[in-house]
């Protein structure tokens, strides 16, 4: 897509966002890096998870909640955006997913779950432990899923939301429904979960098999050893491969969710339309998901809705081009 605005049906625009470009004066990418940091990590408990977060900013900031995907890091994916937004008087939240880091199940015989409606309700328990009422929703991959899930199911709790890679509810009815081959080709690591020999892959090869997946799903992006062994602490959680693995093997339809969510699950079924001031961002250099010119996005967000296509991002799009996601959070909360 060229750079420059493209009309969309609807309330939605579109347009190429690269470092600088916004809606708002840029933060700046020395801005960014000058307040590195998220600072220790928290815990709050809900009903099924002890959750491990970082909290930054005012207290009595705007809530803003990043969410992180797999298998990245949410300490590395918002390490210069969320102190740059806590510097503007948003009060950040960075929760780590079910099965990462410090994030434990609180019961033994709860159900390792890593379907869609998992994560979206962790994202309202998480909110309801901390006493959020409201909350602007951001984030990519896994953390945009439970970010879109969470806006459908719960609106009067979403106040903005800045989704990766657009409307990612999955549409577990058509699961059996085969993409184009350059698509599917990318998503190998859906079908190799499907497999014992898969599980074990995961199980043995956590550190190797990220590490592919960075690369590939990234090829621009020029990470450090550092940020990888960052991250890579996170997989050693005991839960790690149980959620993993049903994650990846629930969204293809090929085991059955969690009695706890059946009835939010089959309320996405419908593909639930989002309401709240979204922009929708796309990595041109995502290397699983073909970025676009939002157009297929615009059916499922019927109010104030803007797309931007990001230059040089991969799937990791917070942390690979920091203030373009700076941005589109203040651009969100901008189009209340």
């Amino acid at each position: 897509m060229a750079a420059g605005a493209v009309g969309l049906s609807g309330t939605g625009r579109a347009s190429a966002l690269g470092g600088g470009g916004n809606a708002e004066a840029s933060p700046g990418g020395e801005a960014a890096r000058r307040h590195r940091g998220l600072g220790p990590v928290r815990q709050v408990s809900t009903e099924v998870l002890d959750i491990a977060y970082h909290g930054v900013g005012p207290t009595g900031g705007v809530p803003v909640i990043l969410l992180h995907g797999w298998p990245f890091s949410p300490a590395g994916s918002y390490a210069e955006v969320a102190p740059v937004l806590a510097a503007r008087g948003f009060r950040c939240y960075v929760p780590y997913l079910r099965g990462h880091g410090e994030t434990v199940f609180r019961r033994e015989g709860e159900a390792r779950s890593g379907q869609q409606a998992a994560l979206g309700a962790d994202l309202v328990e998480f909110m309801d432990a901390l006493g959020i009422r409201k909350a602007l929703f951001a984030g990519y991959d896994w953390g945009g899923r439970a970010a879109n899930v969470a806006a459908a199911l719960w609106p009067h709790r979403c106040t903005g939301l800045v989704s990766v890679n657009g409307y990612l509810i999955q549409n577990v009815a058509r699961a059996d429904e085969p993409l184009p081959p350059s698509v599917e080709s990318g998503l190998w690591y859906f079908f190799y979960f499907l497999t014992e020999r898969g599980a074990k892959g995961l199980e043995r090869n956590r550190d190797e098999l990220a590490r592919v997946v960075w690369h590939r799903n990234s090829p621009e992006w020029r990470f450090t050893e550092a940020e990888f062994a960052q991250a890579a602490q996170l997989w050693t959680n005991p839960d790690y491969v149980q959620v993993v693995l049903h994650s990846y093997r629930h969204r293809l339809g090929a085991v059955p969710g969690a009695p706890r969510y059946a009835q939010l699950e089959r309320r996405l079924l419908g593909q639930p339309k989002i309401t709240a001031p979204t922009v929708t961002l796309d990595g041109k250099a995502d290397g699983v998901t073909p970025w676009t010119d939002g157009s297929p996005y615009a059916p499922h967000y019927p109010g104030p809705w803007v797309h931007h296509v990001v230059p040089g991002a991969g799937h990791n799009l917070p942390q690979e081009r920091p203030d373009a996601f700076i941005s589109a959070v203040l651009e969100a909360h901008g189009m209340r």
